[in-house]
């Protein structure tokens, strides 16, 4: 196999909404490449969001200090992350109440000189301090967030920066004289006390998009000073935008085909970051209104249970063996029952090169962070290790985080180092049976029947509910059906007199089960 540079591949973003929580699943070419999930009650730190938080402890040897956000462990914060102006956001934390204009005090503090990179944290915070602070890590381990007091609000083409005074442009754009252009409109329309930085996306569009973008960033951070102003207590000033919008926002380009998602509100809310950050591709945001979960009809469900074990198989019969320690990840290539349909070398290039694809994609989707190890198979053949070194930095360039491929040594290990900003995902894809809780057997299907049928003649006769719906197993579900008009199911709705739907779910156990009325809610 030669090494080959990748081509652009069309990318859904899947978005399945739930009672407690929101799942996002990213797909390349039909395959899940990322996966997130958050909750959607009650709080958690999550990186972007601004808080009002109080020091608690300072570390003179660090020179650092630890602040109380709310949150179980407490955050960390740097010297060097309180920002080249951190007087300025202490002043106005300090002057800012509800009987004040909140604009004019903004506007009147001068950023004064920058922070000085040699100072001690002593000099700056005190115990007891009120400070505004941006999680720039979650929390990790035994380890509290990250901190920093240099607060941005990022955006699709305008990263804006309170409390500063420059106009940065990303490196990446090329031309000079858009480069200029950018520069000039961005200061034209910047607000006093406001810098910004000009991201790659911003390469071409016009005033009124930019514009549009710096007044909803510019409305966010002013939004939260009402909180600021009313209560000094420790409290969530403002969080980022949802993390389907952030995935847009760093992701959404030209090969983004189609985004699903299966809640009316988030469909809207979706609809409306687009229109602001890219009005040509509303037309991609549909919304899921099919009977059978989302993930299940895109695939996910069933790639999340084959991609998230200890093992991972790959083609042919390889397959990856994945530990996680509290230091590093630890990934063992192996060939297995692959064919060895060719000469030894060149097969086992071959199993390291699929390997890579899949190690890409694996760190992608378990967003594993730190020191990742790879022990390939060995190839004895420089020429072969050079070129899976250059296709693995290949591989990796789609990655968002930050990230360092070294060459193999010459026990055939690489090391990849990968920015760790949240704990890596996990998910236990191994299930013990609520029947049999682990010994292997379990009741015949005529008990289980006999128990349904229990279920569903008490609820149709205390609960008098007569359109049920019976969320089920496949397995149990066939079982259920089978037969055309003397199945088990026919008989049921005959001798009750009920409307009775099965409904299968592929992440039920064999014989789980479940009644809901038609309104969605559970009645056993």
């Amino acid at each position: 196999m030669e090494s080959e540079k990748l081509e652009k591949s069309e990318k859904d973003l899947i978005v399945d909404v739930g009672s407690t929580e929101v799942s996002i699943a990213l797909m390349q070419n039909h395959r899940l490449i990322e996966l997130d999930k958050q909750s959607s009650q009650g709080r958690s730190c999550t990186v972007g969001d601004v808080y009002l938080g109080k020091v608690k402890k300072l570390l003179p040897a660090l020179n650092a200090a630890f602040v109380d956000i709310g949150d179980e462990k407490e955050a960390f914060i740097h010297y060097l992350d309180l920002g080249l102006h951190f007087a300025a956001f202490d002043e106005f934390v300090k002057r800012i109440n509800p009987n004040t204009d909140h604009k004019g005090i903004y506007s009147h503090i001068k950023l004064g000189p920058a922070l000085g990179k040699e100072g001690k944290i002593e000099d700056v915070l005190t115990v007891g301090q009120m400070i505004a602070v941006q999680i720039v890590k979650e929390p990790i381990s035994t380890k509290g967030s990250r901190l920093t007091a240099e607060i941005s609000l990022a955006g699709r083409n305008i990263v804006l920066l309170p409390f500063a005074d420059k106009v940065s442009v990303s490196q990446k754009i090329s031309s000079k004289e858009e480069k200029k252009r950018l520069e000039l409109l961005v200061r034209n329309i910047l607000p006093k006390n406001y810098g910004a930085i000009i991201r790659t996306a911003a390469e071409g569009k016009t005033a009124a998009v930019l514009d549009n973008e710096l007044l909803s960033l510019v409305e966010k951070w002013e939004g939260s000073w009402k909180k600021l102003a009313r209560s000094k207590a420790v409290q969530l000033l403002f969080t980022e935008y949802s993390k389907t919008t952030t995935v847009l926002r760093d992701l959404l380009n030209d090969s983004f085909t189609s985004i699903h998602v299966n809640d009316e509100d988030s469909y809207e809310d979706i609809r409306r970051y687009i229109s602001l950050i890219s009005p040509e591709q509303e037309k991609i945001v549909h919304l899921y209104e099919g009977k059978e979960p989302i993930f299940d009809h895109f695939e996910v469900t069933r790639q999340i249970k084959s991609s998230f074990g200890k093992v991972v198989p790959m083609k042919q019969g390889a397959y990856l063996v994945i530990e996680h320690t509290e230091a590093l990840h630890v990934v063992d290539v192996n060939s297995g029952t692959r064919a060895k349909n060719k000469e030894q070398e060149q097969n086992t290039f071959d199993v390291n090169c699929y390997a890579a694809e899949e190690i890409a994609r694996q760190m992608r989707l378990r967003d594993m962070g730190g020191i990742v190890i790879v022990d390939f198979i060995d190839m004895e053949t420089n020429e072969h290790r050079n070129a899976l070194y250059k296709y693995m930095q290949e591989l990796m360039e789609s990655d968002r985080a930050r990230h360092n491929v070294l060459p193999l040594t010459k026990f055939g290990l690489m090391q990849i180092t990968r920015q760790r900003v949240r704990p890596a995902t996990e998910i236990n894809t191994q299930e013990v049976c609520p029947v049999c809780h682990g010994t292997g057997k379990i009741s015949s299907s005529v008990v289980i029947d006999e128990d349904i049928e229990r279920q569903l003649a008490d609820i149709v006769s205390e609960k008098k509910q007569e359109s049920l719906v019976l969320k089920v197993s496949p397995i149990l579900g066939s079982y259920l059906k089978r037969g055309l008009f003397n199945s088990i199911l026919s008989k049921w709705k005959k001798k009750y007199g009920c409307k009775l739907r099965i409904e299968e779910v592929t992440d039920f156990t064999v014989l789980q089960y479940e009644f809901y009325d038609e309104k969605g809610a559970r009645l056993n």
